[in-house]
């Protein structure tokens, strides 16, 4: 039996059906609304590879399931900003942060919940619980602190 759903993504409204409303919904932005930038990494919110704004909040989409997301407003790393103008996406810039940068969309929600919640500076990383194998973490501190 399945689902239809409304996700509101990115400001846009996202009509979905899916067989399982326990489908997480990392699983639904990447592969039924085609929103790649959110990564998989460890599947049990762990690495925060996966993380997506949920009413602003920092969310692991990987355990999160679509139907405890409806109704709800959802950002992933494309809704940052279109023309990648939003500061962290500068800072970032500015800073070379990425390495590999598989787990830099993940990062960088994490530090714009933070922003959401109007943490600043080193407050931003000490917020950020993300894993990065390539250890970039130094760069990551670095361009949040101006913030």
């Amino acid at each position: 039996m399945s689902t239809s759903l409304i996700l509101n993504v990115n400001g846009r409204s996202y009509p979905v059906t899916v067989n399982n409303p326990d489908m997480p919904l990392l699983w639904v932005l990447r592969d039924l609304i085609g929103l790649t930038g959110t990564k998989y990494g460890c599947g049990i919110e762990i690495c925060g590879a996966c993380t997506v704004l949920v009413n602003g909040r920092p969310e692991k989409s990987c355990d999160m399931n679509v139907s405890s997301a409806a109704g709800k407003m959802i950002t992933t790393v494309e809704g940052l900003s279109a023309d990648r103008s939003h500061p962290l996406q500068k800072a970032w810039v500015a800073n070379q942060v990425p390495q590999c940068g598989y787990c830099q969309s993940g990062m960088l929600m994490a530090a714009a919940g933070a922003l959401n919640a109007g943490q600043h500076g080193a407050a931003i990383a000490s917020e950020m619980h993300n894993i990065c194998v390539c250890g970039t973490y130094q760069r990551i501190k670095q361009a949040v602190a101006g913030l």
